[in-house]
Parts: C-alpha cells; sequence; structure tokens
C-alpha cells in the first residue's frame, strides 16, 4: 500500500512494492495523479514496480517519465539496488550519476538513504 511520510519538509509519496508497473510514459500519469491526491511533491517508486525497458536508455522511457515529473514538478526518486542494470550499461551509469547531481530525479538504494539525501 502506498503511503506519504514527510521527511525534512517534504511531502514524499512512498509506492508499495505490489502495484501496477511503470511501464510507459502514460503510466507516469498514475503515479502524478497519487502524487496530487496526497498533495506530495516527491514521489519515491520501488525498483520492483519499473519495467525493465526503462533501463535501456535506448527506449527513451527513463528520460520521457523524467521529463514528465520535471514539467509538472513533482520529484521522483527511484528506490532500490540498480547495480545490475548499470553493470550491463556506461550510458545507464552516467545517466544515474548525472540525475543524482540534480534535485528533479535521483536513485537511490532504499528510503534511508533518500532521507538522508533530503537532510542536506
Amino acid at each position: 500500500m502506498d503511503m506519504i511520510r514527510e521527511l525534512h519538509g517534504t511531502h514524499v509519496l512512498i509506492c508499495a512494492e505490489n502495484g501496477p508497473p511503470l511501464a510507459s510514459e502514460r503510466d507516469a500519469n498514475d503515479f502524478l495523479g497519487a502524487a496530487w491526491a496526497a498533495e506530495a511533491t516527491m514521489v519515491a517508486i520501488p525498483v520492483a514496480r519499473l519495467d525493465p525497458a526503462f533501463f535501456q536508455l535506448a527506449t527513451r522511457l527513463a528520460g520521457d517519465v523524467a521529463q514528465k515529473f520535471v514539467n509538472y514538478r513533482i520529484r521522483l526518486a527511484i528506490v532500490g539496488d540498480i547495480s545490475p542494470q548499470c553493470a550491463q550499461s556506461k550510458a545507464l551509469r552516467d545517466f544515474v550519476h548525472e540525475s543524482n547531481q540534480g534535485q528533479a530525479l535521483w536513485f537511490v538504494r532504499d528510503i534511508a538513504a533518500l532521507d538522508a539525501r533530503l537532510t542536506g
């Protein structure tokens, strides 16, 4: 079950491990709608909810989803271990590194790591 938590002044919609996958840009609308309903300014989506195409940058899914979240001014955190996917793709490693330098999209290992990022 999804839940809302306030982490260092940020209302975060933490999505459950189970639920519909994020498999297309259109699916992002469901996550954004849930964020608006909960008055969240950030959505934390577990890796388990992401279609494998998200990690294949040639599909443009990750970039399109990230842009949609930016357009609606909702921050996005991808939560979970993506080291297997990063080990297979230098482009993905670079994308993750660059994303983590900004404020719109972060890749974090767990909610504790997200909490720590939001403190500073």
